[in-house]
């Protein structure tokens, strides 16, 4: 009985020893529940900060987008007006050059018309020639419409040229010639006009044809 006893509890004593169950340390896990060491948690904090880069990514972009929709609407307003103001411009342009046309046309008219009554005169004159006998009553028709119609002309700002005996100036004058002065303080100058010429309002219109003395 003894033996027995003492080869049970030889028994018992080859038995291994079975520590108590340590306690869990916490872990972190990923979204399965596996847990995480250094490796996985740098690479969930390297996912995350791409992340975030990409949504600053499309942020800027957006930002981007809505500038470059401002500056399309900004630029085609300008264009618009552009558009407009050359179209205004160029109505104005026209609208000048045909008033000036205008202008021009209905000044040469009214010359014109001034001038009516003078070829009136002419055609009653050319018709009494016929009858008339006396040259002196003819001489003196004709002096009146000459008159007349310088008058006329005159009322338009047309001036006749005094070049008679004046230094001859190119300025005013056309030389058809030289010829030898009749003295010598006429060298130089208008010794005969071959063709009047006319100023209108201080203009030269027509440069006087003349002889030069030298």
């Amino acid at each position: 009985m003894a033996a027995l006893f003492k080869k049970r509890k030889k028994t018992m004593s080859e038995r291994p020893n079975v520590s108590p169950e340590a306690p869990e340390r916490d872990q972190t896990t990923d979204p399965q529940g596996n847990p995480l060491g250094p490796a996985s948690e740098a690479a969930s904090g390297h996912r995350t900060d791409d992340s975030d880069k990409a949504l600053a990514g499309e942020s800027e972009l957006e930002h981007l987008k809505a500038e470059l929709d401002v500056q399309k609407t900004e630029h085609q307003a300008l264009h618009d007006k552009y558009v407009r103001l050359f179209a205004e411009f160029d109505n104005f342009r026209k609208r000048t050059a045909k008033e000036r046309l205008d202008l021009v046309q209905t000044a040469g008219a009214e010359t014109l018309r001034s001038v009516l009554p003078v070829l009136d005169d002419l055609k009653r004159a050319m018709a009494n020639n016929e009858q008339v006998e006396d040259l002196n009553s003819v001489k003196e028709g004709f002096g009146l419409i000459d008159h007349k119609l310088r008058t006329i002309l005159q009322a338009q700002g047309l001036q006749p040229m005094e070049s008679h005996g004046k230094p001859f100036d190119p300025d005013w004058h056309e030389a058809i010639t030289k010829a030898p002065a009749p003295s010598d303080d006429l060298k130089g100058k208008v010794i005969d006009v071959l063709e009047d010429g006319y100023t209108l309002h201080g203009k030269v219109l027509r440069y006087a044809k003349v002889v030069v003395g030298e």
